[in-house]
């Protein structure tokens, strides 16, 4: 079954981004994320949580959030070495 996010064949990963604008912990964790994908070469996407009615509802108090492969990962701050971890890194 595919999840809202979709999933990926096994030892592929997709990181997404729950955020919003104006959001200054959002910023800190599109850099570190930016940086890890990078690095280790996995796909990953932002979703602007103000654009989704649901996606509002269920996050809006702990943005910014991280979703590994459409499960949550982080919120609040995205620790560099726990995703890396979760990634195979």
């Amino acid at each position: 079954m595919r999840g809202r996010f979709g999933r990926r064949a096994a030892g592929e990963h997709r990181i997404t981004l729950l955020s919003k604008p104006g959001c200054h912990l959002c910023e800190e964790a599109r850099e570190v994320i930016s940086q890890v994908a990078g690095e280790l070469g996995v796909p990953w996407d932002e979703v602007d949580i103000t654009q989704d009615e649901e996606l509002y509802r269920k996050y809006w108090e702990q943005i910014p959030v991280t979703l590994i492969d459409g499960r949550q990962h982080d919120f609040w701050k995205v620790d560099e070495t726990r995703l890396r971890k979760a990634l195979g890194g």
